[in-house]
């Protein structure tokens, strides 16, 4: 061509670089294209007119779905949409592969895209090799999918932002991979840095709080909403020539940075920086903005959910106690534990309160408290409502000086008033354990209201549940009474306070959970020399054995396991060097109890029964255990059938294991002592002191000032001595 001649026309030029012209308009879906790409497509050599339907049947499957996917993503970043086409004929073989090159818009009006573009044929790269990361090719296609799904799944799951954060720190790309990732985001008009990954601690500081306004790409991400992508260091310094001596020390050699966009807001920017010159082909793009995409969602949804349980914690917690220091021979330790599910809130809780003339809210004077541990019915914010209104309640009538069983008749009046309305419509009941503690004496009195017993790890590590009397939960019954059960938590011992949910969790019933529970207060002994620390351990064994890995090994679905509210309440009281003094029998008793049966309650020497049988657990003879037990069956019918009073048990074990001895004491205020008696053959009563001299080693009456005591002893025996469990005597039994 001689200079000054005028120069061919486009379509000429194109010709003769093979290079076909296209036009879709999705509007009227129609696609127009010229000779040259009607030949490229397989078609005749001429212009002419396709349907969106019979182009795409010119095209592979795959290929149209890339399409679909990168014209989008073109428009949202502005630039060319470029992607590789398999062209196939009738039967679905390949007769050319083609890269097209368009760029596309988007009509807001009319909600449509139109594509002017071209088709050039291009060589299929060969498998494997770095061009083979087109988009075409079906090793890369079927990794980013696989990617993209576990990816997807990946940030699903995700909890918390540290999560989402370890998540993506933990992204293998197909093809590529950034070795820097850095989450920004917005407060007020600053950056901010939510996390980062491959970078040293300390090298965030100078793109923190960096003002919106900067001429950063992460700045400026978050003030346009569109993504900026550098592929060398020198894109990044003449584009940003103020900010590259920042990111230079790095040595990276190419950046993305996406927007994190949520609801149509864009709430910060992600950055993946690599180490490698990578060109950001449509394909890293589209997979780059999906992760993008993914990751806003899981980051919303993190910040909801730790919003969400910050606050229902948050609630939660304030309306529990800080415990009471300080006191004067005993430890007390507690643990809280929110449900897994729902707002985690509900109706379980603990409290420690000074009583009047007692405790003061700092320290105690030696004076007498009360531990209070309960649970409302529900895990929702009503049960939490009502836990906080029942626990004010609880403290306005444990300060004004009323005894245990008055505390809870009032707070059952109170709360059944609150809760039940004319439809009956709000009805709620609640599980409450009242137990007053001299510090001085170690004396307690508790009244039940449908909780569990409480439960006491002697001196020796014997554990057992402490029967006590109750009534029906708080709410239920206006009227209903709640006797008082007084026992003494001796020197060594710790008594434990605890909702169901520790006992029950993690699919448990009330007895396998027990034997779980029962277990860990057997392991872990409270060492009177660092009694605090050792008390704050076992609260944590416990609450480890129903969370932690090692519940997991025990019976119940391995499911979360934070299935209820867990409240516990520990109270230890320490040895006393000044009393052991005093008697050498205190020096060489090593488990003890007591336990008071009342004339209204007849069927609580069951209960006796079966608590000595407790005690006795690791007796050396099991006949003298069934003797033991006879015998205080006996005793304690006694009181119940020929007085007025009630009957006071008291056990006692001294001396070392194969070696002890057991007494065994009953008293009672009545002034009538027992005589030996020889009744006849047919006769219902008038045994008991013979079956007293029969089976015990030793035994005797001794009058009180008010009332008599009677006591019998046994030594242990390695043989077969003691055979009560042999002889049928026909009494007390039923009882």
């Amino acid at each position: 061509m001689r200079t000054g001649e005028p120069l061919p026309s486009t379509g000429d030029i194109l010709a003769a670089l093979a290079t076909g012209l296209w036009h879709w308009d999705t509007a009227t879906e129609l696609v127009t294209v010229d000779a040259e790409a009607a030949r490229l497509l397989g078609l005749p050599a001429r212009p002419t007119t396709l349907t969106e339907a019979q182009a795409r049947a010119r095209l592979h499957p795959d290929d149209w779905n890339e399409i679909t996917g990168v014209v989008p993503l073109a428009v949202a970043e502005g630039t060319l949409a470029e992607v590789r086409i398999r062209i196939i004929d009738e039967q679905g073989h390949v007769l050319r592969v083609v890269r097209s090159r368009s760029k596309p818009s988007y009509d807001r009006e009319r909600r449509a895209y139109e594509l002017i573009g071209t088709l050039q044929e291009v060589t299929e790269p060969a498998p494997g090799t770095s061009s083979a990361r087109s988009a075409v090719t079906g090793d890369w296609r079927r990794s980013r999918e696989a990617f993209l799904l576990d990816a997807g799944r990946a940030l699903a799951e995700a909890r918390s932002t540290e999560e989402v954060l370890r998540v993506a720190a933990g992204l293998s790309m197909p093809g590529f991979s950034p070795d820097g990732l850095a989450v920004f985001g917005v407060e007020g008009e600053r950056l901010t840095i939510i996390g980062h990954h491959g970078y040293a601690p300390g090298d965030d500081g100078p793109f923190t709080h960096m003002p919106l306004s900067t001429n950063y790409p992460a700045a400026e991400v978050v003030r346009t909403g569109r993504a900026v992508y550098l592929s060398s260091p020198g894109d990044y310094r003449d584009r940003y020539p103020a900010a590259w001596p920042l990111a230079e020390q790095f040595g990276r050699r190419s950046w993305a940075f996406l927007p994190l966009t949520a609801g149509g807001h864009t709430m910060g920017a992600w950055m993946a920086a690599f180490s490698y010159p990578v060109a950001f082909t449509p394909d890293e793009r589209a997979v780059l903005t999906t992760v993008a995409r993914m990751l806003a969602q899981a980051l919303t949804r993190a910040s909801a959910a730790e919003t969400q349980r910050e606050l229902t914690e948050g609630l939660q917690r304030s309306m529990l106690p800080s415990l009471i220091a300080g006191i004067p021979g005993m430890n007390v330790a507690a643990r809280y534990i929110p449900t897994g599910g729902g707002l985690q809130v509900g109706g379980d809780w603990y409290d420690m309160i000074p009583l009047p003339g007692g405790a003061t809210g700092r320290s105690t004077d030696g004076g007498r408290f009360a531990l209070v541990i309960g649970d409302v019915q529900g895990h929702d914010v009503r049960a939490a409502g009502l836990m906080g209104q029942l626990r004010i309640a609880l403290r306005a009538y444990a300060a004004e000086g009323h005894r245990p069983d008055a505390v809870l008749s009032r707070a059952s009046r109170f709360l059944h008033g609150i809760t039940h309305d004319e439809d009956l419509t709000q009805l709620r009941f609640a599980t409450c354990l009242y137990a007053e503690a001299d510090p001085a004496t170690g004396r307690l009195e508790v009244a039940r209201a449908g909780h569990p017993d409480p439960v006491v790890r002697m001196a020796d590590g014997t554990v057992m549940t402490r029967p006590t009397a109750g009534g029906p939960p708080l709410g239920v019954d206006p009227d209903a009474d709640y006797p008082t059960t007084r026992f003494t938590l001796e020197p060594g011992e710790t008594m434990m306070l605890c909702t169901d949910g520790l006992i029950e969790t993690g699919g448990h019933d009330m007895e396998s959970g027990w034997r779980r529970v029962r277990a860990i207060l057997e392991e872990h002994a409270v060492p009177d020399a660092d009694r605090e620390r050792g008390l704050e351990e076992l609260a944590d064994a416990l609450v480890q054995g129903v969370h932690g890995p090692s519940s997991h090994h025990t019976t119940g679905p391995l499911t979360d396991r934070r299935e209820d509210d867990i409240a516990v309440l520990l109270l230890y009281r320490g040895e006393e060097p000044e009393r052991e003094e005093t008697a050498a029998t205190a020096r060489t008793r090593v488990r003890s109890t007591l336990l008071s049966v009342a004339q209204d309650e007849p069927e609580r020497i069951a209960e006796a029964r079966q608590y000595l049988r407790e005690l006795l657990h690791d007796w050396v003879s099991p006949d003298q255990v069934d003797s033991a037990v006879l015998l205080v069956s006996e005793l304690i019918t006694n009181v119940l059938v020929h007085t007025d009073a009630d009957a006071l048990l008291l056990a006692e074990i001294f001396g070392q294991s194969g070696a002890r001895r057991l007494r065994v004491q009953v008293t009672d205020t009545g002034d009538d002592l027992p005589h030996k008696r020889r009744p006849g053959e047919l006769a219902s009563s008038g045994r008991g002191l013979m079956l007293i001299e029969l089976l015990a080693d030793a035994w005797g009456v001794e009058p009180q000032g008010k009332g008599k005591s009677i006591w019998f002893e046994l030594y242990e025996q390695d043989g077969e001595g003691g055979g009560a469990a042999a002889v049928d005597w026909g009494l007390s039994d039923e009882l």
